[in-house]
């Protein structure tokens, strides 16, 4: 089997401000497994989170590090490759991108789509979310606004937890509720930025205006204070950048009410199944979500969205160009091409 690797470039139409600052610009790498005379295609990529950067450099350099592990291997070893990768401590965005690539080679290989192989439907039941990111509250129903050009909106994703203060999320929320129907689902992600106290206060907040649940609400290393405000909050509280795999949520179990599982943050396809099964055992919810992934990233963590309870994978939907033609958004929700492997093909 021959890993080979190519870097792009992708800029946002608009960029994305969070509680630890704002992105425009991400650089990932388009991997690519070769056996057989069959290609498969996977993307790796850049991000940042407390205590897990993994930046442009590492991510290429665990690629490089992987490429002669490969060699005698073959895509159907699938599982070997992804423990001889841990093994080795090959970041997690360039396992995803292995990974990926993998399950799309295997697809190919035998003409059918990712899902089916996984036993999974194509039914599609949870509508896709899009983020608004942290600004003014008129920049806020602007931005909304250009999310409605893009098609029907049925989710939307409200980042809070900015240096201004929750009096100014509390505005924001307000300005978006009076443009989006009554029937959206409205979500709220504070990315680890309020107190406990601040977060107390904002759930109890939240759930009197419908908000149906909140993300990562205090820092991720505080896993005190993310009980507090679970078993204090009215509305299902979410881990995101307190669960990276599987490990880490049994611990988690009693201290949120869910994970939101990002494919480069954990691995892969593979290790995000393992983390929906460990979820389900613990009676806890799940979400996709994505950083600043393609077309081709997120078709492939949309193949598992009949297993899942919140999809939030909009960010190829904000890029000026997207490398790829994958899952097409329609009605709000995101559909999987009727292709083999993870439906996905060059722009």
């Amino acid at each position: 089997m021959k890993l080979t690797f190519h870097p792009f470039e992708v800029h946002k139409s608009v960029p994305l401000a969070i509680s630890r600052g704002t992105q425009a610009t991400s650089r990932g790498w388009e991997v690519r497994v070769l056996h057989d005379g069959i290609e498969g295609l996977g993307e790796a990529s850049e991000f940042s989170i407390p205590g897990h950067e993994q930046t442009a450099d590492t991510v290429q350099a665990a690629l490089e590090r992987a490429v002669p592990m490969l060699r005698s291997a073959t895509p159907w070893q699938r599982v070997e490759v992804e423990s001889m990768l841990r093994q080795h401590s090959i970041e997690s965005s360039a396992i995803n991108g292995i990974d990926m690539a993998l399950y799309d080679w295997m697809g190919k290989s035998t003409e059918q789509p990712v899902w089916r192989l996984l036993g999974l439907s194509s039914e599609v039941r949870v509508a896709n979310s899009v983020t608004i990111g942290i600004s003014s509250p008129e920049s806020a129903q602007q931005r909304l606004v250009r999310w409605l050009e893009v098609g029907v909106i049925r989710a939307v994703k409200i980042k809070m937890g900015g240096k201004d203060g929750v009096l100014e999320d509390q505005a924001r929320l307000e300005a978006i509720k009076k443009l989006v129907p009554e029937s959206t689902r409205i979500g709220v992600d504070a990315n680890g930025g309020w107190s406990t106290a601040d977060a107390l206060t904002m759930c109890r907040w939240l759930a009197e205006r419908g908000v149906d649940h909140v993300e990562q609400p205090t820092a991720p290393g505080d896993l005190a204070a993310l009980r507090s405000v679970h078993y204090g909050s009215p509305i299902p509280v979410l881990a995101d950048e307190a669960c990276l795999t599987s490990r880490d949520i049994p611990g988690l179990a009693g201290a949120c009410s869910g994970i939101n599982i990002k494919l480069s943050k954990c691995g892969g396809i593979s290790e995000a199944l393992r983390m929906i099964a460990t979820a389900r055992a613990h009676g806890m919810k799940v979400m996709l979500g994505c950083y600043s992934q393609t077309s081709l990233g997120n078709s492939a963590a949309n193949q598992l969205a009949s297993l899942v309870d919140y999809i939030d994978l909009d960010s190829h939907l904000n890029l000026k160009r997207d490398p790829f033609v994958g899952c097409r958004f329609e009605d709000g929700y995101l559909h999987n091409r009727d292709l083999p492997g993870l439906g996905v093909t060059h722009a």
